[in-house]
């Protein structure tokens, strides 16, 4: 269906559209459309980018608590 409707036809509904919004609303959302796209770009550019590795001494310590606690345990037993 869509294929069907011509140059003309655009054109007045881009017509009946600016009448609607006004050009400075238009205008107003084409800027905020293209922000929004420059930020996903952006966004998606820093993905792209290899990351620094976590440094594994956070995990440290709760494994050697872990081991604490097993050894209490033995002691225990």
């Amino acid at each position: 269906m869509l294929g069907n409707i011509s140059l003309w036809q655009l054109l007045i509904l881009l017509l009946i559209v600016v009448l609607v919004f006004g050009t400075k609303r238009l205008r107003n959302i084409g800027s905020d459309l293209g922000g929004a796209v420059k930020g996903f770009r952006k966004g998606m550019e820093e993905d792209a980018e290899p990351q620094e590795p976590q440094k594994l001494e956070a995990e440290a310590p709760a494994e050697s608590a872990v081991s604490d606690q097993v050894s209490k345990r033995s002691e225990d037993i």
